[in-house]
């Protein structure tokens, strides 16, 4: 299941932002303790949420943006500023844990606290979600179930590229319907000689000079005839941020690498391509439902009774 005929180029693509801090993210996670999140760790997130939404709002473009649960909560007006700017509101989990890393139960918990969190806050029904680090695989397909059991209707959890930390290069490259009864729209790739090249954004993103990023996404379209999405984090666009210690230098290299160049590239992709959000471009209308999430009552008691996360 795709959606789109081979015969007609899809005019818009989705623009995605993974709304984490930069202490949030993998290549730190063997430094960073939870506890110091917010803390030792000074949060930088919501300015730069709100950066990116004025930057948008430059190009009258509209985003899906996979919001982190602990962020929803540590900021508690982002989700409703994001809702008011047009976009649409998705899930990234609640505490960043790898759903490969979590036991079913965990994980059950980790995305019905998030989802729900996110539609007390903004009062809008919450369809979509994003494993962290695309953390969906062969050792854990349960996860699909869960995530329809908990009113998920789509999620954009998979990379098909090989990977040290994530990717699934088996797995179908394009927008399908699992068996589970839920739609997975996988992290974009360009098949080169039989080997998913990513192409998706973020770290590729700023590695590759901006020219052969618009050249993959623009061959990408016409081999295709799919619709490209990109996506992107709010410290990506933060040069200024604090440096981390005691971290390799592969990671250090990930994280930092041209840093100072991103926000200028990124207004560059908004001029080139037309974007909007993962519902709008990938044709979710009727296969979802679009009412604002009822009895707000209801919902708090669900989120107080799954308790903390283990």
């Amino acid at each position: 299941m795709n959606g789109f005929t081979n015969n007609i180029l899809p005019t818009t693509n989705a623009l995605t932002i993974d709304v984490e801090d930069y202490f949030h993210v993998e290549a730190f996670s063997s430094v960073v303790k939870r506890e110091d999140w917010g803390n030792k760790y000074p949060l930088r997130v919501e300015k730069n949420t709100h950066r990116i939404l004025n930057i948008l709002d430059q190009h009258d473009v509209k985003a899906t943006f996979f919001v982190l649960g602990w962020v929803a909560e540590a900021c508690p007006n982002l989700a409703r500023a994001i809702v008011a700017g047009g976009h649409e509101l998705a899930s990234h989990g609640f505490a960043h844990q790898h759903a490969n890393k979590q036991t079913r139960e965990t994980f059950k918990q980790d995305i019905c606290r998030s989802k729900q969190l996110l539609e007390d806050q903004s009062g809008m029904r919450v369809h979509g979600y994003r494993a962290p680090s695309f953390s969906i695989g062969l050792d854990n397909t349960w996860a699909f179930e869960e995530l329809q059991q908990a009113g998920f209707s789509y999620t954009s959890s998979t990379y098909p590229v090989k990977h040290d930390i994530y990717g699934t290069p088996e797995w179908p490259r394009f927008k399908h319907q699992r068996q589970e009864g839920i739609i997975e729209i996988p992290i974009p790739t360009l098949n080169v000689l039989n080997r998913n090249v990513p192409i998706g954004g973020g770290g590729y993103f700023r590695l590759y000079p901006y020219a052969l990023s618009r050249y993959f996404i623009e061959r990408f379209r016409q081999q295709t005839q799919q619709p490209f999405s990109f996506y992107f984090h709010p410290w990506e666009i933060d040069p200024m941020q604090p440096q981390m210690h005691g971290i390799s230098i592969k990671s250090r290299v990930r994280h930092y690498l041209n840093l100072n160049r991103m926000e200028a590239r990124l207004h560059r992709l908004l001029r080139d391509f037309q974007w909007d959000t993962m519902y709008n471009t990938y044709q979710l209308h009727g296969l979802v439902s679009d009412e604002k999430s009822s009895n707000q009552e209801d919902s708090r008691q669900r989120l107080s009774s799954l308790g903390q996360l283990r």
